[in-house]
């Protein structure tokens, strides 16, 4: 029907597969990492249980399957179930029925991994979590091949790319002095918290290349989102904008699948015509007769009106003197603030955990062996791997301790789990210097860490340099568990 031309988007199939599958493949992403780190950190017998959360969190505030009952057996029941959906989504067999298949998809997908997230606690504090479960949310909409885009969606979803960079942009901005002297990129590739195989080359370049990296970063962040709501070709380019610094923050550190979720997202404002010009490949007619029935039209328009509701609080928090970062306004985690290193760490103090077989802590004599993690950095000459967009929980979280304090009820229930061994806690590591083997005590330093330069490098081998600090946690023993301060 003509009355319905503004409604559809025909000139933007292209984008509606890149934005169905590449969240999807997100999604699978996301519940592969559950099903392989949950049960460790947060199952029955993890560091931060599920049940004791439950059991003291009388109320759940936000919606959660796991409110009644959590097992890791049900856990990864769900897992298993999102991997399915996600991969038939990537697949795009749902997409070739009723436009209602993939939206339920999509929103299982949502339902299921917001459980998770609102009883993950500190370990799924992140922001790309709600960033996944809003555009989860969002393109569970976008319809299916019997029906054009609806427009009304796509621009929903440039509204959440907006937001996450603009919002980015102005908690830099607000945030430390660094990114208004331009002096941010002089620290952020040797201290952010996982780097990846390009950072240390990417922290050696010559300084001018650094501030040009934070003029782009503003003008990337502060400019072009504006840009994405202009007529094409004017969106097109500026999504490509986007794409291009989302990919260089790819090669040069692992931030889970934010990054990735930020490209997929872009291609919201990338036309038909647009991408063909780019990629000739990439056809500019797709199923041209497929018409909108009134039935979709009212669903969506209905879930319009609901998100745009929903999208006057974090509205207002763009443009707040207290802009909140990362935050969600409602229980259901849609239309999210978004924000990054509104602050960047000068100086990387690392967390080591160590363990020995000697029966006296104290002697001079004693060997201490060093615990290595997957992601995080420890071993000096290794080179740091990449990682993204898979998520290691456990290597992030380790990051954060310098920052705020590693007298974490979870860090000591860690260091339990070495003590005793346990399987699936030594699973999360990426070297055990026991084999598996219990050791006598286990202790927390802390050392400096920096970039060894290039001259350093040729001469040792090593990729790191490190000062040891303090003993930030004491040798502690089986036998001394009763000072743990959550025992």
């Amino acid at each position: 029907m003509e009355w319905l031309s503004w409604f559809d988007a025909r000139d933007y199939e292209f984008a509606r597969q890149v934005l169905q599958r590449g969240t999807a493949a997100l999604y699978c992403l996301a519940f592969l990492s559950t099903l392989n780190q949950f049960p460790a950190l947060l199952g029955e017998r993890g560091l931060l249980p599920v049940p004791d959360f439950l059991g003291v969190v009388r109320r759940m505030g936000r919606p959660t399957l796991f409110r009644w009952r959590y097992s890791d057996r049900l856990l990864r029941a769900v897992c298993i179930f999102g991997l399915a959906v996600s991969a038939l989504l990537v697949l795009g067999l749902p997409q070739t029925g009723p436009p209602w298949l993939p939206m339920i998809a999509f929103l299982a997908l949502w339902f299921l991994y917001m459980s998770i997230v609102n009883v993950g606690q500190t370990f799924y504090g992140f922001g790309w979590e709600v960033l996944l479960l809003e555009a989860g949310f969002t393109v569970a909409f976008l319809g299916s091949d019997q029906t054009p885009p609806p427009a009304t969606i796509l621009v929903l979803v440039v509204w959440l790319v907006f937001r996450l960079e603009f919002g980015a942009g102005m908690i830099k901005m607000r945030g430390g002095r660094e990114w208004r002297d331009l002096t941010a990129m002089f620290y952020h590739h040797e201290t952010q918290p996982m780097p990846g195989p390009l950072s240390r080359q990417a922290h050696l370049l010559p300084r001018p290349l650094h501030k040009v990296e934070v003029l782009g970063n503003h003008f990337a962040q502060l400019v072009v989102p504006f840009f994405l709501f202009a007529p094409q070709p004017v969106a097109g380019i500026a999504a490509g904008i986007i794409i291009l610094t989302q990919l260089w923050l790819v090669g040069s550190g692992n931030f889970a699948w934010l990054n990735w979720a930020a490209i997929i997202l872009a291609f919201a404002a990338v036309s038909d015509p647009v991408a063909h010009a780019v990629f000739p490949f990439i056809p500019l007619e797709w199923h041209s007769g497929a018409t909108t029935p009134v039935w979709w039209l009212v669903v969506v328009l209905a879930v319009t009106l609901l998100l745009l509701v929903f999208s006057y609080r974090p509205l207002l928090n763009l443009f707040s003197r207290e802009q909140l970062m990362n935050a969600s306004f409602n229980r259901w985690r849609l239309v999210n603030a978004y924000g990054a290193f509104g602050t960047v760490t000068k100086q990387r103090i690392e967390v080591v955990v160590e363990g020995t077989s000697d029966e006296d802590p104290d002697s001079p004599d004693e060997a201490w062996l060093e615990y290595g993690f997957k992601g995080k950095p420890g071993d000096v000459r290794r080179m740091p791997r990449q990682w993204a967009p898979y998520h290691l929980r456990l290597d992030w979280m380790m990051w954060f301790l310098p920052l705020r304090t590693v007298h974490e009820e979870w860090l000591y229930r860690f260091l339990d789990k070495l003590l005793t061994a346990d399987p699936p806690t030594l699973r999360l590591l990426g070297h055990d210097p026991f084999d598996g083997g219990r050791p006598r005590w286990v202790r927390v330093q802390t050392y400096l860490y920096r970039f060894a330069n290039r001259a350093e490098f040729r001469a040792t081998g090593e990729r790191w340099v490190r000062v040891p600090l303090y003993e930030a946690i004491p040798p502690m023993s089986l036998d001394s568990r009763r000072r743990l301060p959550w025992q």
